[in-house]
Formats: C-alpha cells, structure tokens, sequence
C-alpha cells in the first residue's frame, strides 16, 4: 500500500469501471466488493482513510439492541449476521465482548433477559454466546464499580468490539491486493458531465503536490458520509440538503474506572438515550450523545453540554466518580442522518438506516448506514451500480473474503498491543530486528515504537502526523497528551522517509498541535 505506486496505477489507467468519492466505512467497502468483481476501480479520499465518522464509532460491531426495542427486526438481522461475518473475515480486529446491563427496576431485569434472549436466537448460527440473568451478587462480581444503591439484578449478553480505523486500513489494502487504486489526500473538486448531463467522471487535486488529475469512469459513487451535500451541490443545478449531521461524543478514561473485562451498557439514561463504557486497547471508552448540529466539520468538537451529561450519566453508575481532570481524550463524531421530509423533527425521528440515492445525472449516493454493515451495503451500492450503469452482472464475493492481516479469532493475542496488525505483526518484529533503533518506544507510558511508525509510512499511507497519532496508532483517541508528547518523534521519522525538510516539520507540528486540542478538555489544551 504505497501511494507513489497507487498515483503510476492512476496515471497509467485512464478509464475505470467505478470511481469512489470517500474513503470511510462505505467507501472502502464498495472499493473492496468492486474491485472482488473484477470491475476496475479507484476510491479517491479528500483527507484520510476513516479521518470523520468512521473513526470515531464506539468500537462495536452489533446488531444494535435498541434497534430490537423499537422492533426494527430486519435491521437487527441484518446486522446480526454481519457482525458474524465481520468476526470471520476481520478475526485480528473483532473480538467478542461481553456486555452487561445493571438493573436497578426488578421488572426491567426480566424484560431485559427476555428481549435478549430473542437477540440471541435472531444471530442464529453466527451467535456469539448466551444471554443470561445475573443476580445482584454476581452483577457486582462481575463489574466491581457498579454502583450497588438500589442495584437489582444485571444481565449480562454478547457483541462485537473492535477497532474502526485499524478496519478501514486493512481494507484499503484488501482493496489494492484485489487491483483497486486507491489514493488518500485527494479531493474531489469537480464532477465531470457529458453533452446529456451524465456524471463521466471528475476532477481530482492531489492534496500533497497541488497536481489536478481528470479521472473519467462508467459510475460515480459518492459516499463522502457528514460531506454528502457538498458534492450533490456540485451535482444538482437545483440544490437541496440530502444530510443533517447529527453529533455523537466519547469520552475516554483510565482502566480503573471499569477494571475487568466487561463492558457496562445503560439502555435509557435520564434523556433517553443508550450509554456505553467499553474497554478499548486497555482504557474505558464511555459514549454517546445525539445533538443535531448546523454544519459538518471536518474537525468536530465535544460541546460543553455533551461532556457535562457523559460526566454526569457516568458518575451516576460508577463507584468511582470520573471527572473532567480524569478525561484522557474526548472525541466527537458526525452522524450523517437522512434530511426530514417536515420541519421540527428531531434526531430520533430521522432515519438511522442507510439510503442510496440515484441522482438524473447518473451520479450514485450512499447516506447513513454503520460499520457493522459496511460489507452488506457495499455489495447493494455496486449492484445498484451495475444496473444503473449497464456493467457486467459480475457477482458479490466478499461474503466470505478474508480481510488483510485476517487471523482466527482465537489465534489473537489480544494481550499483545500488535494485535490490530494481524498477519502483519511479524513483519513489524521483523523490522525493529533489522533497525534495531525502532524499538524505541513512541512515549514512555504505551507500548508503541517506532517500526510501528516507519510501518504505517512505508505499507499503510501515513503522511501525516495526525494519520500516524490519530489513525494508525490510536494515541491521539486514547491519550491526548501523550499524543502531543509523540508528535516530534513521528515529524521528524515522516520527513526522514518522504524527505521533507526542517520547515515541514514545523507545520506539521503546528498543525498537529492544533488538531489534538480539540481531544482535549479546554481547561487541558497545550498552548
């Protein structure tokens, strides 16, 4: 996965199947299942790989308990199945995670225990454990900060948990493997028409050297997520708004916060909505809220009010009171929800599922959808594309395709921080055995070194500071701070391998810097 050679692929090959316009869950997947059929294809990301939405999940692949509640069957089994598939395809990343829901109303333990029990039977063979009841005893065995005032019973169920951006490099590099081109930190600045007002293709700047490439193709995909509108304005001569982005935040804690293995989930807190403490690479994630905000940034920030109710929600739950000098990182991400019909509607009335739309100009557009069912929207969002586009009726193969660095699931040391690198793993010991200057750690507190950094610039397409500290090593999600504290090491070890000078650096920290503030409380921020 080497950018110089993706841009020879780009420049040799003039004419392609399906152009890509977005590099997240849905783009990548429709790179994935495009390129498995034989159909030439090239995805063009305007920043990075997974750099919005699709970075900043809560961490789980699940078929979405309170998508049962509302009684969306289909959707449940859908995802059920898919998250199945993901555990199997993509075993180095997804691991089961045992969830537990404290009941502090003795009638909601059973109702509880009975919904999930039907959970259980909709993931058929693809389950991955039983539900069951818990006594109080054994709830606060089991989560020993639980706060046990009036605490009933628990019950305690199964899901995915895994880790999104790690996801969204693998399959990029699936991608390439099947004979995609695939190319980060290039946008999309034109859609190119015909004489009939047919999308033909676009026009694409490369961010790194200023160059413009036209880049003509039978389909146009855009699955830019939260940036829909942007370019449905470059495609409509009428404009309307097809998204509302709706943000969600995350707070990030140490361990002892939630020591164990299980992960807490709270069905309704006091406005409604679900809350989740999830361990994540050995720190407590504890999410998320739902505020409709006015524009789609490509650096969102937590509001006051998001942090003050996951604070709050939290404390409520735990014996031990998180508070805001406690907070390590806190993440915000945009949800792109379908536009409402009528005026007033709030974020729980528009649609969480995914929709496609295909505009008169041909143009194909991917809205909603999450990362447990990537794989199953990418494969309708290519047959919709061959039927739109008269390509050939080659059939989907990603339902059993491996993704690159696949292990079996119990093959996975989850212990050992190379985890997410999968299959790759070895070839990272390698490297430190060859430079053994690269084991030096990235910060004193993690385990990270230095081949890992070289690794993500020379195999993952890391060109930036913030794509090694936020996307490929996860520091800047885990610990802010740290991050800041890294940045040096990871400019100069960049501008080493890409040969950039002094003056690089400098911005690059900078603008790091000025990233990796807004992961931090503003009482915390580095000056």
């Amino acid at each position: 996965m080497n950018r110089i050679e993706q841009l020879e692929k780009l420049k040799q090959n003039q004419d392609w199947d399906i152009i890509i316009i977005g590099g997240g869950a849905n783009g990548l997947g429709v790179a994935v299942d495009a390129a498995s059929r034989g159909f030439k294809t090239i995805l063009l990301e305007a920043v990075d790989f997974a750099k919005g939405t699709s970075s900043r999940s809560t961490k789980l692949v699940h078929g979405g308990v309170r998508y049962l509640e509302q009684g969306n069957l289909s959707l449940v089994i859908e995802a059920l199945k898919e998250r199945g598939l993901m555990e199997k395809n993509a075993g180095h990343l997804v691991k089961n995670e045992s969830f537990i829901i404290p009941n502090y109303n003795r009638w909601r333990g059973y109702f509880y225990t009975f919904g999930l029990k039907i959970y259980d039977l909709l993931s058929g063979k693809l389950s991955l454990g039983s539900s069951k009841y818990l006594s109080k005893e054994k709830t606060i065995e089991l989560l020993p900060s639980i706060e046990p005032k009036g605490l009933q019973s628990g019950v305690l169920y199964h899901d995915g948990q895994f880790d999104d951006s790690r996801l969204a490099i693998n399959l990029a590099q699936t991608a390439i493997e099947k004979g995609a081109c695939v190319l980060n930190h290039f946008k999309v600045i034109e859609l190119i028409k015909d004489d009939k007002n047919q999308v033909m293709g676009v026009i694409a700047a490369d961010q790194e050297s200023g160059e413009k490439h036209t880049i003509k193709g039978k389909a146009v995909i855009n699955a830019t997520g939260v940036f829909t509108n942007a370019i449905m304005k470059m495609n409509d001569t009428v404009y309307k708004k097809y998204i509302v982005p709706s943000q969600g935040i995350h707070l990030v804690f140490d361990k002892s916060f939630l020591p164990g293995d299980y992960a807490l989930m709270i069905p309704k807190t006091s406005d409604g909505r679900v809350l989740f403490a999830v361990p994540w690479h050995d720190k407590i994630v504890v999410g998320t809220t739902d505020t409709l905000v006015k524009k789609s940034d490509i650096e969102p920030i937590a509001l006051e009010e998001e942090i003050e109710f996951v604070l709050k929600t939290a404390e409520r739950y735990l014996t031990k009171k998180p508070t805001r000098a406690d907070v390590l990182s806190v993440f915000a991400g945009l949800r792109p929800l379908a536009a409402p019909e009528k005026k007033g509607q709030t974020t729980k009335e528009l649609s969480r599922s995914h929709k496609i739309i295909v505009s008169e100009t041909g143009l194909i557009t991917i809205t909603g959808g999450k990362w447990t069912t990537y794989r199953k929207i990418a494969e309708e969002i290519v047959n919709k594309a061959i039927t739109v586009h008269q390509l050939n009726p080659n059939k989907c193969v990603t339902e059993h395709l491996a993704i690159h660095g696949n292990k079996k699931n119990s093959a996975v040391d989850f212990e050992n921080h190379l985890f997410i690198y999968g299959t790759d793993s070895e070839f990272i010991l390698q490297l430190q055995e060859n430079e053994p200057e690269l084991k030096e750690k990235l910060h004193p507190d993690y385990n990270y070194t230095l081949a890992e950094v070289v690794w993500a610039i020379r195999e993952e397409m890391a060109v930036t500071v913030e794509d090694v500290l936020a996307r490929r090593v996860r520091l800047l999600f885990l610990d802010a701070r740290a991050a800041i504290a890294s940045a040096e090491k990871v400019a100069h070890l960049l501008a080493k391998e890409l040969g950039h000078d002094e003056n690089w650096i400098q911005n690059q920290l900078t603008d790091f810097k000025g990233v990796a503030n807004g992961f931090l409380l503003k009482e915390f921020r580095v000056l």
